[in-house]
């Protein structure tokens, strides 16, 4: 009996659906793109509409003959790449290569590699999205054109060797017009006053705010001699406080996390770079080996979308009153959606395919930089739907004369999410509470 194909592009993915779907499909990873623009010529025909000239890749030449084997044998193929832009491009071309028109092949694609969702998008497949493919393809030859057009330039006038990118070119553009900015900057002496307080043996800084009329917010200390005046006029005063002013302010959960964010704090949190970062999300992604199947950790590492499905919503918001309680659960379920206007909704939020498959439960599985971004995915999705946290801001001002004082405090009177996620808060000094008017 023929078996029905499915094609992926890497290994440990096609062993994670393989170990889901069972012994009836044959599942083949063709080990990335199979075929591309070539190495040796610029490939686009810019005076025929742009059209590319696509050759397979060296050193695919095998995985290709293999391919189309085991199509003509096939009773159906599904093309089950990633679901983003490069992940459908590969699949055109492998269309293309297996001589197949793409009415002829379905289109599955998941954003998890679990067991519903890759279930269900075998049920339901679709086409080839042509919209996605030309996406790519203008990306992909746009990268070429600045790449033979400009790199040669900087080869002749600067440097051999050196390469332009269709987004570093810009991006250095933005960094040079910058630093032009802080070399033309010219910097502005000014002063700061302060003055320490103690009480009960404990000390507290305040801050001189305004001198009568003239606050510092728009106008500078900027001569030494006047500094030296109010000083000397300070020693002869007494601190009086003027007000003390106490307000409840709640901190919202930062949203789960989409491609750009979760590079950004693994940058600040693990010291890993963005292609290490996003190297080992797609480990995660596609699967880990956990007694003897292999798993899919997280979902979608490409996604510019903070949203999240329904249900695993709701098995989040179920840990968080288990484990921390209902007081940790927000009014309403936290819904969040993203700023930018061209962003793919379908597509949900990077996060653990199941919230109980805890950091220290599979540890013992993980290698410790897979721990570690495992870790931070899933501490932020959790704290992502948990409630707000409640914050005590206390403001003191006091008077000396016509100088007018400030220090501020904050306290933490319910830490809600910062239980997982923790934020800088300036507390200040403690002691701020025991001032009175």
């Amino acid at each position: 009996m023929e078996k029905e194909l499915i094609i992926v592009e890497s290994p440990t993915k096609a062993k994670t659906i393989s170990g889901i779907l069972g012994n009836e499909y044959t599942v083949f990873a063709t080990m990335g793109h199979i075929r591309d623009l070539p190495e040796n010529e610029f490939g686009v025909d810019i005076d025929n509409n742009f059209s590319p000239k696509y050759v397979i890749i060296p050193g695919k030449k095998k995985i290709v003959e293999k391919l189309k084997k085991l199509a003509q044998n096939s009773s159906n193929i599904y093309l089950a790449t990633d679901e983003d832009r490069e992940g459908e491009a590969i699949a055109w071309h492998t269309v293309h290569l297996i001589n197949k028109k793409i009415e002829d092949v379905k289109r599955v694609a998941f954003h998890e590699i679990v067991p519903e969702a890759v279930k269900e998008a075998f049920s339901n497949p679709r086409q080839i999205s042509i919209e996605l493919v030309n996406a790519q393809q203008t990306r992909r030859i746009l990268d070429r054109i600045v790449g033979y057009k400009i790199s040669p330039i900087l080869g002749k006038h600067l440097e051999m060797g050196l390469s332009a990118g269709r987004v570093q070119s810009v991006a250095l553009k933005l960094i040079v017009e910058r630093e032009k900015e802080i070399e033309n900057f010219v910097p502005e002496i000014y002063f700061i006053i302060k003055c320490e307080v103690e009480k009960d043996g404990k000390k507290i800084v305040f801050n001189l705010i305004k001198i009568g009329e003239k606050s510092f917010e728009k106008e500078k200390l900027k001569e030494e001699k006047e500094v030296d005046e109010i000083i000397e006029k300070l020693k002869n005063g007494t601190l009086i406080v003027k007000e003390k002013e106490e307000k409840i302010k709640k901190l919202t959960p930062p949203p789960p996390f989409i491609t750009s964010t979760l590079q950004q704090e693994a940058i600040n949190i693990l010291n890993f770079s963005s292609s290490k970062t996003m190297f080992i999300a797609q480990q995660l992604y596609e699967g880990i080996e956990i007694e003897g199947k292999s798993i899919g950790l997280i979902t979608y590492m490409r996604t510019d979308s903070p949203s999240v499905a329904k249900p695993a919503q709701n098995q989040a918001l179920k840990f968080i009153k288990d484990t921390f309680g209902e007081s940790y659960l927000p009014e309403k379920p936290n819904i969040y959606y993203s700023k930018s206007k061209v962003s793919q909704e379908a597509h949900e939020s990077i996060r653990p395919t199941s919230v109980f498959r805890t950091p220290d439960k599979i540890k013992k599985y993980l290698n410790p930089d897979q721990f570690k971004l495992y870790e931070l995915i899933w501490k932020r999705f959790i704290a992502s739907q948990m409630a707000k946290a409640t914050i005590k801001n206390i403001k003191v001002t006091a008077l000396n004369d016509i100088f007018l004082f400030e220090t501020e405090g904050n306290f933490i009177v319910f830490d809600g999410f910062l239980k997982l996620w923790p934020l800088k808060i300036e507390k200040g000094s403690q002691i701020i509470g025991e001032f009175e008017k």
